[in-house]
């Protein structure tokens, strides 16, 4: 998919440093960690022995050289049992073809796990009054991934992962108080939820999104949100597996 949809995503998806915090204080101790769905590895903390494995050769290629990286799959990694201290899997579940099965995959190879995913968007969330498609796609809605997080691994913390208003990663939310970034058509390729949108569907909520904009009524429904400094998107943070600090 990624191969088709992110021949453009390093240009608008960069690497937001309070997100990337609280993502690698998540990881715990340790010196092996493997990127599961890494895409072009943003998210890759640099004090690590980093392996990425990502299926799109377009992702691959937008990738810096400092880490290996593996061709493949979540759900059949060409590791050993425990081979890495943590595993980390970053807005990427939604994607896979059988998320149990590649859940399972990363409590198999790694000692500890973090995924950062998302859960199905709030129906009140204004981006869905312009792109109402967005409830049906598999980045903006579907079951809740808690259960199949903790049928599959043993969660032992779940953390929010809150949204500052001036997110420099543009995914799908990351524009939660500024509703401007949304015209921009390169901004909606960095973003799955919009991209996998038949044109026409795009076309129509961004006109309608524009028009509401130029006539102040975003303002006068969701002005409020500007003066926010963070914001639930629906983020959040398992950390399964072995964590010292935490009870198991």
């Amino acid at each position: 998919m990624y191969d088709h949809i992110g021949r453009t995503y390093a240009r608008t998806r960069r690497t937001d440093l309070r997100l990337a915090g609280q993502l690698w204080q998540a990881l715990g101790p340790g010196d092996s960690l493997l990127n599961v769905g890494a895409g072009t590895g943003n998210y890759e903390p640099g004090d690590r022995d980093v392996v990425a494995v990502e299926p799109s050769l377009e992702m691959i290629r937008q990738r810096p050289r400092s880490h290996h990286v593996v061709r493949g799959v979540a759900e059949a990694l060409p590791f050993r049992d425990d081979q890495f201290d943590a595993a980390m899997a970053i807005l990427t579940v939604h994607h896979w073809r059988d998320p149990a099965a590649g859940l399972l995959e990363l409590r198999r190879v790694a000692r500890r796990q973090v995924v950062w995913y998302t859960t199905p968007l709030d129906p009140s969330f204004w981006l869905l009054r312009y792109f109402g498609a967005l409830s049906g796609s598999a980045a903006g809605a579907g079951p809740h991934p808690d259960a199949l997080l903790r049928r599959c691994f043993g969660v032992v913390e779940v953390r929010p992962l809150l949204i500052p208003y001036d997110c420099v990663d543009g995914f799908g939310v990351a524009f939660w108080a500024r509703p401007e970034a949304y015209l921009d058509p390169m901004v909606q390729e960095g973003m799955s939820c919009l991209a996998l949108l038949s044109p026409v569907e795009r076309q129509a909520g961004t006109r309608r999104l524009a028009a509401d904009l130029a006539s102040g009524e975003w303002d006068r429904r969701y002005g409020h949100l500007r003066g926010e400094s963070q914001f639930d998107g629906g983020f959040r943070i398992a950390i399964a597996g072995d964590v010292p600090g935490l009870p198991s």
